[in-house]
């Protein structure tokens, strides 16, 4: 006898503040027997009427659709949204995937492993007693409710089970002996990618505007509101160095300790050092550029955590492109050269002021912002102050956000950064509470400018 169908409406949607999570937004009836069926399929509660799904393999379009297929069989109205249908047609492939040899089906038999170890451990059905790093990523020792002990190795998508053990105590001499000093105890600090996901399932989602036919309240004010791109979200800058490193293969990456991730160019004349932690007042990336493999240092730049990504981008696209570095990067600045690096600035009236020692372009609008030049910096181009400083937030001395050049960066390379100040657009997500938490914020592809272009995601699709 077939089962009557579920009297339920399903909207799929991929998630605002999330490269690739999913939502589900649920009404009907027999909504509880909708979310039931979703959470077969790994998503999670996050309201009454929404759940999401975020894991760590970036796969979550995917396992929307298998649940998407297991709803309709069930008699289930499902919506997908454009845009998460899109993803799900898309060929799926990760960046910089370490086991090259596999194909995308076993690639995904790997991922979803380590997606089981991953939910294992965040349920309490595996306990990590101690972890250490092995020169190249986290290895781990734990044990099961069931009592078998097991050796991990790897983060993430690619994390294993490498050896099976019958006793605790045996796992865990092993493990002592094989990595002796480097040992420490309990589980390794959550990744990025772990952190992303559990914020996206440990907090309530705003609800995603349901169409008409299948509201049964008033429309809710919209998540988030256009703004220019210096007034929009830090968003996800690791994500942004893995996008880098994949769109551009003349640049290799190597990981000296677990903070920082070091990506230097074929020529070993540009350099740039990401800090995978960096918090309030360190610098996230430093770039620099020199003569030669073994010449002086001609110009470097700092870019704080909280720079919206699209800055950031905007500068990592012109290095990619060859702005860079070149002969005659080194040349004094002229009157020439601040009128090409500033020129976005004069087409879209930010208005310029002349003080003692400072040339500053401000936004004409409401938000913040502005680009400072140090006319004695200048004049000393090894000196420890900064020529340029591009700002956004609060003041130009205490700002949320900055990117700090000296004197010898290329007059390209600042018009393409200036060209993002001046076009780019972003979103800000608005206040759901009045909690004194930050807003989450995402933002939106900028005005096309001649570069490389840096792919989304890490595990791109």
């Amino acid at each position: 006898m077939p089962r009557p169908a579920l009297d339920a409406h399903v909207r799929l949607a991929l998630h605002p503040d999330h490269t690739s999570a999913v939502t589900a937004t649920i009404t009907g009836p027999d909504r509880y027997l909708a979310r039931a069926a979703l959470a077969e399929h790994g998503f999670r509660w996050t309201s009454d009427a929404t759940m999401a799904l975020a894991r760590i393999d970036h796969d979550e379009p995917h396992y929307a659709d298998q649940a998407a297929r297991a709803l309709r069989e069930d008699g289930t109205t499902v919506e997908i949204d454009p845009a998460l249908q899109e993803e799900i047609a898309t060929k799926w492939t990760y960046g910089n995937y370490p086991m090259t040899w596999l194909t995308q089906d076993e690639v995904r038999e790997v991922s979803a492993e380590a997606q089981r170890i991953h939910d294992d451990i965040a349920a309490g059905r595996l306990t990590i007693h101690l972890h250490a790093h092995d020169g190249w990523t986290t290895v781990a020792v734990g044990t099961y409710q069931d009592g078998k002990s097991v050796h991990l190795h790897g983060e993430d998508y690619v994390r294993q089970e490498t050896m099976d053990y019958d006793s605790e105590p045996e796992a865990v001499a092993d493990f002592h002996r094989q990595y002796t000093v480097a040992v420490r105890p309990g589980p390794a600090p959550l990744t990025r990618i772990e952190r992303a996901a559990a914020e996206v399932l440990s907090a309530p989602h705003a609800e995603t505007p349901v169409p008409a036919t299948a509201q049964t309240a008033a429309p809710a004010e919209p998540l988030s509101k256009k703004v220019p791109v210096y007034a929009a979200h830090p968003g996800d800058h690791e994500t942004l160095l893995n996008d880098f490193l994949a769109a551009n293969g003349e640049w290799e990456k190597y990981r000296p300790h677990d903070e920082t991730t070091i990506a230097s160019h074929e020529s070993l004349a540009l350099r740039v050092e990401f800090l995978h932690e960096a918090a309030h007042g360190d610098n996230a990336w430093t770039v620099a550029a020199y003569e030669s493999p073994v010449g002086e240092r001609l110009w470097h730049a700092t870019i704080t955590p909280t720079t919206p990504l699209e800055i950031t981008k905007a500068l990592l696209n012109s290095l990619a492109s060859g702005n860079g570095w070149s002969p005659g990067t080194a040349a004094a600045v002229t009157n020439e050269t601040l009128a090409e690096a500033t020129r976005p600035l004069a087409e879209t009236g930010w208005p310029q002021t002349v003080r003692a020692r400072l040339i500053e372009w401000t936004a004409p609008d409401a938000e913040p912002a502005g680009v400072s030049f140090d006319t004695v910096a200048a004049t000393k181009p090894n000196g420890s102050t900064d020529t340029w400083t591009v700002w956004g937030g609060n003041t130009p001395h205490q700002p949320t956000w900055s990117v700090r050049l000296s004197t010898h960066t290329p007059a390209a390379m600042l018009q393409d950064i200036t060209f993002e100040l001046a076009y780019g657009q972003g979103h800000r997500k608005r206040r759901t509470s009045t909690a004194g938490t930050p807003s989450r914020l995402t933002t939106q592809p900028a005005i096309p400018r001649p570069a490389n272009p840096v792919t989304r995601p890490a595990a791109t699709r």
